[in-house]
C-alpha cells in the first residue's frame, strides 16, 4: 500500500480552501491535516500536523506565501512546499522559488495536476505551470548579461557534476540523467547533493537558476 501524503491549504480565500478540500479528502492517497488563512498561521499548523506537502497561496494577509515558505523550509528542511496563486509574474515567481517552494501552480490548474503536483514535490521532485515556466525562462535569460557572475573555486564543478547540471537543464529526471551518463539514480542524487552544498541552494530548480547565472547552461 502506497504512503499517504499529508496535506495543508494555505489561502487567505475560504472558497480555494473549500475546493481544495473537497479535491484532496475524494483522492486517495492523501489526508488533509489542517488548513490556515495566512502564512503565520500555516507556521502553528504545520508545527502542530508535521504535513509531507504544503499547497500555498503568495499573496495573503499577515504574512505572505514567500516569507512563510522561507521561514518552513528552514524550520523544517524536509518539508515540500506548493505554490499555488492567481500570480505568475517574475516578480513573485522567484522569490517564492528562492524561498524553497518545490513548485509553482497557477490556480486555473486542472485538480488532477495539482494533486500530481502534491505527489511529485512529495518524492522529491518539482513542478511548474506552462505559463509560469515560460515567465521563468524569460526573467532568467533576460537577467542573464546583468546576472552572470565568475564563480568562487569553492563553487567549481566536476566533470561529471556539470553534465548532471547540462542533463538537468535539458528537463531530465533522475532516473532520465542517470541513464543518459550510465550510472545509477542514487549517483545521480549523489552529485545533485554534492552540488547543491558547493552553490548553498536547495533543490533542483534553484541548481537550474544558479548555473544560468554563472553561464554554464542555457534555458531553452
Amino acid at each position: 500500500m502506497s504512503e499517504t501524503i499529508r496535506v495543508i491549504i494555505v489561502d487567505d480565500e475560504s472558497l480555494v480552501r473549500a475546493a481544495l478540500r473537497v479535491f484532496l479528502e475524494s483522492s486517495d492517497g492523501f489526508e488533509l491535516v489542517g488548513e490556515a488563512d495566512n502564512g503565520a498561521d500555516a507556521i502553528t499548523v504545520v508545527r502542530a500536523t508535521h504535513p509531507d506537502v504544503v499547497l500555498m497561496d503568495v499573496q495573503m494577509p499577515v504574512m505572505d506565501g514567500i516569507e512563510a515558505t522561507s521561514r518552513l523550509t528552514r524550520e523544517f528542511p524536509g518539508i515540500k512546499i506548493v505554490a499555488l496563486t492567481t500570480f505568475s509574474a517574475e516578480r513573485v515567481i522567484v522569490p517564492m522559488l528562492s524561498a524553497g517552494a518545490s513548485g509553482y501552480l497557477v490556480k486555473d490548474t486542472s485538480p488532477d495536476r495539482i494533486l500530481d503536483a502534491a505527489r511529485l514535490a512529495h518524492e522529491g521532485g518539482y513542478v511548474l505551470s506552462p505559463r509560469v515556466a515560460k515567465e521563468l525562462v524569460s526573467s532568467v535569460q533576460n537577467g542573464q548579461h546583468q546576472s552572470t557572475r565568475t564563480m568562487g573555486r569553492d563553487e567549481e564543478l566536476t566533470e561529471r557534476e556539470l553534465e548532471v547540471v547540462t542533463l538537468l537543464a535539458q528537463g531530465m529526471s533522475n532516473a532520465e540523467i542517470a541513464g543518459a551518463m550510465f550510472v545509477s539514480e542514487a549517483t545521480v542524487k549523489s552529485h545533485l547533493g554534492r552540488i547543491t552544498a558547493k552553490w548553498g541552494v536547495r533543490d533542483r530548480i534553484q541548481v537550474l537558476i544558479r548555473a544560468t547565472q554563472l553561464g554554464l547552461v542555457s534555458l531553452t
